[in-house]
């Protein structure tokens, strides 16, 4: 199938594309990689009377160190994290995260702002913005704020952008030292999106306790989430917790998980538990390594 028609736009600046996304209201989308809106358009599962490309703005592109984290721009390509030593280093979960997302085609087209803008609930990038509590940057002709990871996404395919915002960069904390991080998900082949996979960070004090935590859920509901309840009896207890136990507990925090041609709902819980099992007993592991090569 080919898209239904529309009206292309191609803004010069990150002014001219909200001031066109406020003029244009409902009836306009923005695209940056295409790496999702384009399939969804080409089957008509979305129809929109205006395009935003905005592939023509630098001041979306960049990767740097700013108020204690990583800040990348919304329109920085996959590929470009992928290769980044400086996300290597300070952002470690989001560098991991990246080779599973498609294929290397799709890297090198699909942006960081595009997947979370997009937020598909089995895309990786949501579940880690989520567990390392990012900060997202929107701005729109009213000005620019900052909307926190927990709060932005709200349900299938649904943030909390207003019609005439555009996401612009996002935050991602440095956690320090004695920190861990792992993200584990399962596909049928490579590429695909996952049925179930786990995004996972944590931070040991002193006495090798749990000093924080984030666990990121993706394929589990209908947008990315978020397992607190979990994270809260873990923080101040003992690092060795069983790994199965912290897995089951995240499972045990979720009110709907999806059922569909790829696996039931039980079959998705029960892969859920295990990614996060293993994504838990990974990071907690790495924690306790960073700690003994400083010693």
């Amino acid at each position: 199938m080919k898209p239904a028609a529309f009206e292309y736009h191609a803004p010069a600046s990150v002014q001219e594309a909200v001031g066109l996304l406020a003029e244009l209201g409902e009836d306009a989308k923005a695209i940056a990689g295409g790496q999702s809106l384009v399939p969804m358009l080409a089957l008509r599962l979305a129809v929109l009377d205006h395009l935003v490309d905005l592939r023509r703005l630098e001041e979306l592109r960049g990767i740097e160190q700013r108020d204690g984290g990583v800040w990348i721009g919304a329109g920085t390509t996959q590929a470009t994290i992928q290769r980044s030593a400086e996300v290597g280093r300070g952002v470690p979960l989001l560098a991991r995260a990246t080779p599973l997302i498609g294929h290397f085609q799709i890297r090198n087209r699909g942006t960081l702002g595009g997947s979370i803008a997009h937020a598909d609930a089995a895309a990786e990038y949501p579940a880690v913005a989520l567990a390392l509590d990012a900060r997202l940057e929107a701005t729109s002709p009213r000005g620019a704020r900052t909307i926190a990871a927990r709060d932005f996404f709200q349900g299938m395919w649904s943030t909390a952008l207003q019609a005439d915002e555009l996401l612009t960069g996002v935050l991602f904390p440095q956690w320090g030292p004695r920190s861990g991080f792992a993200i584990e998900e399962f596909a049928r082949r490579g590429g695909d999106f996952a049925i179930a996979g786990a995004a996972v960070a944590v931070q040991l004090d002193t006495d090798d306790r749990i000093a924080r935590c984030g666990i990121g859920l993706f394929g589990l509901g209908q947008a990315a989430l978020r397992a607190t309840t979990t994270e809260t009896q873990l923080t101040g207890s003992a690092a060795d917790v069983p790994a199965g136990d912290v897995g089951d507990s995240a499972m045990a925090e979720l009110d709907s998980v999806p059922s569909d041609l790829h696996g039931s709902a039980d079959y998705r819980k029960h892969v859920g538990a295990a990614m996060v099992a293993r994504a838990w007993e990974r990071a907690v592991q790495e924690a306790g390594v960073q700690e003994a090569s400083n010693a």
